[in-house]
């Protein structure tokens, strides 16, 4: 198999996204890589991060981009999550990403970086971004959402199955115990 259709088969697992990193996981070295984004196969987006143009776009790749620009443990946070799952009627300026670490890169005005360890018991991923949980990027999104949407959005989770019963009323409470 080619290094070219590797990495096709990998696009289409990561929303089009392909790292040096995921690329050497299933066999291509990072040299390939460069070499595939100078004949065109790819576009690169920043460091280390590269577009299959040849997979389709979709809803979740500008937030797997963003994480992929951000680096490893990288994760998308507070109301992108919201947005993500389509809660509390958020209209994102910016896509929040949460990192353990600090940033240096150069990045897109559409992302934003706050630095912030997430718990791993907090984390979870949505069609493979890796993301806070629902209930963690309520109880965060405080102050820049109003209380009423985000008590709205615990109950449309409930409704979708994204959250349980108790987690709604630990979230009501945390919201309107302030």
């Amino acid at each position: 198999m080619t290094y070219r259709r590797k990495l096709r088969e990998l696009a289409f697992e990561t929303h089009g996204v392909i790292t040096t990193a995921t690329a050497e996981s299933v066999g291509v070295p990072a040299v390939e890589v460069r070499k595939l984004a100078a004949r065109g196969a790819l576009t690169r987006l920043g460091h280390g991060v590269y577009r299959m143009d040849e997979a389709p776009y979709g809803e979740f790749d500008e937030f797997a981009q963003a994480v992929a620009l951000v680096g490893p443990g990288a994760l998308l946070a507070d109301e992108t999550v919201l947005a993500a799952h389509h809660l509390a009627h958020v209209n994102l300026r910016r896509i929040r990403v949460a990192s353990p670490r600090r940033v240096r890169s150069h990045l897109p005005e559409t992302v934003e970086v706050i630095r912030r360890t997430v718990p791993a018991h907090q984390q979870a991923s949505i069609e493979g971004v890796p993301a806070m949980d629902v209930e963690s990027a309520i109880l965060g999104s405080r102050g820049r959402i109003m209380t009423d949407r985000l008590v709205e959005a615990a109950q449309q989770a409930c409704e979708k199955g994204l959250l349980d019963r108790k987690a709604v009323t630990r979230i009501e409470v945390a919201l309107l115990t302030l």
